[in-house]
């Protein structure tokens, strides 16, 4: 738990961590460097004090991680209580120390077992000596949408399923007067056409879902922006299998969905004055001899026919029916995804940015600020017109893969686009950005990060 309070805790058992930037202190001669940890006693009371570098040297993103840094060293294993006193008083260093906390002491140990001499004390009570503002308070409610998000990304496959998703969106709209919900099972998409979302679940027996939460924040006649997320709970690749090596994260593949809820309860927290709508559009790609084929031609909600060139790129045939359902029915006046689409968009930038696809380079800045203000990545990639000639097929209307090597990230974005309508569109792929193996990244440890939802939380407060 966070909490802020102006003047310093008066708790003898509470142990004090001082953020030292450019600052000497009479026990270092020449301060401290970024990232030493220094303790001090003080009778009963401990001091810790960590050094952040140059002031002038010193960036947000280093800030969260040194924070991190910090409340998991082995002097606060123990502590109930923390006090942390910043170095700094600016609303945007105080947000990037909640972050470094909120964010980046998230672990994933639900399976873990612990040993009984594991003295650790995992939920300490943090408290930020400053005054306690609105901004502040907002991004400890923002955090909580990130580790829902998190949460849901990290668990087994056989855990998040297209139910155990629903039943997530429910209780988060629970008791909230200004939702509403609609959900397509299979009897609904296959009554309605769906058929690309369909095909791609064929061979699961878990249960395909287009879950669509509509939310009015604004006025009636305000038109709604849809975010909608891709929710593979789980995908092998199809008859185009993944290899090992490649298969063994793909739990990952929901993160898109995942996001979305995450969002949603941001959403409602803050009460965001906005017409929105929540959109998951959830299956499972599994193998066996009901799977969808490559060389298959499926015609989906929009009246398109699509040659299957490879299973794996699956992704987009679910979205495009849910593109095209909630262009048709809800009109949205923006659309925005986000998508574990691509090992290309990893190749391209790596793990620590998300691509950002769109067709209004209005819309794509004002995403990029959002991003550019959260530390929630995101970097601009093409789509243009003559990217539609790639993803032909000579006999179907569209290929779900290109006819050329390289650029997949953009022509997997120009299938996408080629559902909007002529709607205000971005697409965020998150295929490297959401999840981190190992020992972690930056500020996040090991498995999802929760990539897009401060992002997209961030935009819809300020535009």
């Amino acid at each position: 738990m966070i909490s802020f309070r102006p003047k310093a805790l008066n708790d003898k058992d509470a142990t004090v961590v001082l953020l030292a930037a450019g600052q000497t202190h009479p026990r270092f001669k020449n301060g401290l460097e970024k990232g030493e940890i220094y303790p001090v006693l003080d009778g009963s009371k401990v001091f810790l004090f960590v050094g952040l570098g140059k002031t002038d040297k010193l960036s947000l993103t280093d800030l969260r991680v040194q924070v991190r840094k910090a409340c998991l060293c082995t002097y606060l294993q123990k502590a109930k209580t923390v006090e942390i006193v910043p170095h700094s008083k600016e609303d945007a260093a105080i947000i990037a120390i909640i972050e470094g906390v909120a964010i980046g002491t998230y672990a994933w140990d639900k399976y873990k077992s612990r040993d009984k001499n594991d003295k650790t004390i995992k939920d300490k009570q943090i408290t930020i000596a400053v005054e306690a503002k609105k901004i502040f308070t907002d991004a400890v409610v923002i955090c909580q949408g990130v580790s829902l998000t998190r949460d849901l990304v990290n668990d087994n496959a056989d855990t998040i399923t297209s139910d155990y998703l629903e039943k997530v969106v429910r209780g988060l709209i629970k008791g909230a007067k200004n939702t509403s919900l609609e959900i397509l099972n299979r009897k609904e998409l296959k009554a309605k056409g769906l058929n690309l979302h369909l095909a791609v679940n064929q061979a699961s027996n878990k249960e395909p879902k287009l879950v669509i939460v509509r939310y009015n924040g604004a006025k009636k006649n305000e038109a709604y922006t849809a975010i909608i997320g891709k929710g593979m709970t789980f995908d092998t690749g199809g008859l185009n299998l993944k290899p090992s090596g490649g298969i063994e994260t793909m739990k990952i593949d929901m993160s898109g969905a995942a996001a979305v809820c995450g969002v949603l309860k941001n959403v409602l927290a803050l009460g965001i004055k906005k017409n929105l709508l929540f959109v998951l559009g959830i299956a499972e790609n599994s193998i066996g001899s009901a799977a969808y084929k490559p060389g298959d031609v499926i015609t989906g909600y929009a009246g398109k026919s699509v040659e299957i060139g490879n299973t794996d790129a699956e992704g987009r045939l679910v979205l495009a029916d849910a593109f095209a359902y909630i262009v048709k029915n809800y009109k949205p006046a923006k659309m925005i995804d986000l998508a574990t689409l691509t090992g290309a968009c990893v190749v391209a930038l790596g793990f620590d940015y998300t691509g950002l696809f769109s067709n209004c380079d209005e819309f794509a800045g004002q995403l990029l600020e959002a991003a550019n203000k959260t530390d929630d990545r995101a970097w601009g990639l093409p789509v243009y017109s003559e990217l539609k000639e790639y993803i032909k097929s000579p006999i179907a209307d569209l290929k779900n893969t290109s006819s050329i090597k390289g650029g997949g990230a953009s022509t997997a974005a120009e299938f996408l686009h080629q559902f909007t309508e002529g709607t205000t569109w971005a697409h965020l792929d998150i295929a490297g950005s959401s999840y981190t193996e190992g020992a972690g990244r930056m500020y996040y440890g090991y498995g999802a990060t929760g990539a897009g939802v401060r992002l997209l939380t961030h935009y819809l407060l300020n535009n």
